[in-house]
């Protein structure tokens, strides 16, 4: 378990301004008696003493107070399930970062159908390639739907493992690499990996355009309740941060080293977008109950439904 202040380009404070409106012909004169502005002042008088300062206010609490404990209390009930979860969250505004088992690689099922959309986007804005109709729906399909003869089609026509490289390089993942065996859904990488890509996509510095970037997110936003394989998608985030609007991309497969159910679950959260969070599980056994643990966890990290 870990906390740290995030390494990557992004705005740690935000400043708000507020201006007031008034309607009418004049502003209102605040702090005096009713007339008083219409009176003689006596110039003689003794000009009064300056206001003491006002004392400073408190910090704002953080959104995360607590996370610590909560999501090492996450990973022992999983644990107590035969399951391990790597998790990282991130508050965009702030850089604050709260991990379990961060850096270890796991494959990343159809969460490699972002790299597969992003680089196809890349060459689509760079001219080197064009989608025609049928073929932007399939990507909206691949993204929202987690359809796999899409993700097939695009990564043979992207060269395939050279898809991986590309993103590697773009968005400086050093613990993602591409699959030894060349089939996309073996890609590797880790929770860090993955909310450090969400957060370069976001914030314009992986190379997408925030128009590209939005295909993707918009289309995360429609996560659909099943994939085209049938298999339940609302899993980990979606149910467990019921409270919030979310744009997902989820993965799922059996099995991985032995009978272990693998369930990746990776996303923005809020209105704004401002949290991104990666949770993967491995638990033996039934798929239903490794659904119902990764879910669980995310509901032991935010209680009620929301961050």
């Amino acid at each position: 378990m870990w906390r740290q202040s995030s390494k990557w380009t992004m705005t740690g404070l935000a400043i708000v301004s507020v201006a007031m409106l008034v309607t009418g012909s004049e502003a209102p004169v605040w702090g005096l008696p009713p007339g008083a502005e219409n009176r003689p002042q006596d110039t003689g008088a003794a000009l009064p003493a300056p206001e003491a300062p006002l004392p400073a206010l408190p910090e704002p609490a953080t959104s995360f107070d607590g996370l610590d404990a909560r999501t090492r209390q996450a990973a022992a009930d999983a644990a107590n399930s035969g399951a391990t979860i790597d998790v990282v969250v991130l508050d965009r505004n702030t850089g604050q970062i709260v991990a379990n088992g961060a850096n270890q690689p796991f494959p990343i099922a159809s969460v490699a159908k972002l790299f597969i959309a992003d680089d196809l986007l890349l060459q689509v804005s760079r001219g080197e390639t064009t989608l025609t109709a049928a073929e932007r729906d399939s990507l909206d399909l691949m993204l929202r739907s987690s359809d796999d003869g899409a993700a097939q089609t695009f990564w043979d026509r992207g060269r395939g493992n050279a898809v991986i490289s590309r993103i590697v390089a773009r968005y400086g993942l050093t613990g993602t690499t591409a699959p030894p065996n060349g089939h996309w859904d073996v890609t590797l990488s880790t929770a860090s990996d993955l909310v450090r890509y969400y957060a370069k996509l976001l914030d314009g510095s992986g190379g997408l355009s925030p128009e590209q970037a939005d295909v993707i997110m918009n289309n995360l936003a429609q996560s659909t309740p099943t994939g085209t394989d049938g298999y339940p998608q609302r899993f980990g985030i979606p149910e467990g941060l019921y409270a919030e609007p979310v744009a997902v991309k989820q993965g799922w497969f059996c099995c991985w080293n032995g009978p272990n159910q693998l369930h990746v679950s990776t996303g923005a959260i809020g209105p704004d977008r401002r949290y991104i969070m990666a949770i993967s599980s491995l638990e033996p056994g039934d798929a239903a109950a490794a659904r119902n643990t990764i879910t669980a966890a995310v509901r032991t990290m935010f209680p009620g439904g929301r961050v």
